[in-house]
């Protein structure tokens, strides 16, 4: 059974509420985006299908920007709120709870994060709170991706996390959505598995590629390996 908090350096998770719990990925994921966002001219974020907010947390201890996270699930924007209410960013830090779709800001986003539902047409949870969590039953990816354009300034950059073996699908919802990579981190759990997590970061006009990296989260003998190290270590309370 998950713990119903996770510690980290600066904050908190509490999860009890939350029908997905905090996961290495989440927070390799949450780590890059804030790495990327920290010494940019940027103002406002939002990170869609906030959950703990976990995501919004890690950007807001490294960065200025104002957060926006939207929720859908009641009992995962309250226990966001809480997150967020206390963390030493509360007065940078806001949650909605509604549909991203009926999400009408007066402003667009210059940086957009996402961890959003997994596997679309697979065989859901018979718990609602996680199918809508792990499955894409409440948000189709070609939705989320024109959301994600829609909210999007035009020189701004959306962060997306999504299962490996899903690439063929989000390459064609990507160009459908008009929307650019401008990176790729191909994510293995460990040097001796698999890619399973694809880590990108993408724009609504053409830009430089940075082009396709690999980042393996452990060595063969269980460690973080460094390129991991360096992007948790402002945050794991043992790195």
């Amino acid at each position: 059974m998950a713990n119903s908090y996770f510690r980290l350096k600066q904050f908190t998770i509490k999860q009890d509420r939350c029908a997905m719990k905090v996961t290495t990925d989440g927070c390799l994921f949450g780590a890059w985006v804030a790495s990327h966002s920290k010494d940019i001219a940027a103002t406002n974020g939002l990170d869609i299908g906030a959950g703990t907010g976990l995501l919004s947390l890690m950007v807001a201890q490294q960065t200025g920007l104002y957060l926006d996270a939207v929720e859908i699930d009641a009992d995962a924007a309250a226990q966001t709120a809480q997150n967020f209410a206390e963390s030493p960013w509360a007065n940078r830090l806001q949650v909605h709870q509604t549909d991203i779709q009926r999400f009408i800001p007066n402003k667009q986003y210059d940086v957009i994060c996402s961890n959003p539902p997994f596997y679309e047409n697979e065989l859901a949870s018979p718990k609602r709170g996680r199918s809508i969590a792990h499955h894409g039953s409440g948000l189709r990816l070609v939705e989320l991706l024109a959301q994600v354009n829609r909210l999007l300034a035009d020189d701004g950059t959306a962060y997306l996390l999504f299962p490996a073996k899903r690439a063929a699908d989000l390459e064609a919802a990507l160009a459908a959505a008009g929307l650019i990579v401008q990176q790729k981190i191909v994510v293995h759990p460990s040097e001796t598995h698999p890619p399973f997590r694809l880590m990108l970061a993408v724009k609504k006009n053409s830009v430089e590629q940075i082009g396709e990296q690999t980042v393996y989260i452990k060595d063969k003998g269980g460690y973080y390996t460094p390129a991991a190290t360096s992007l948790l270590q402002d945050y794991y309370l043992f790195l």
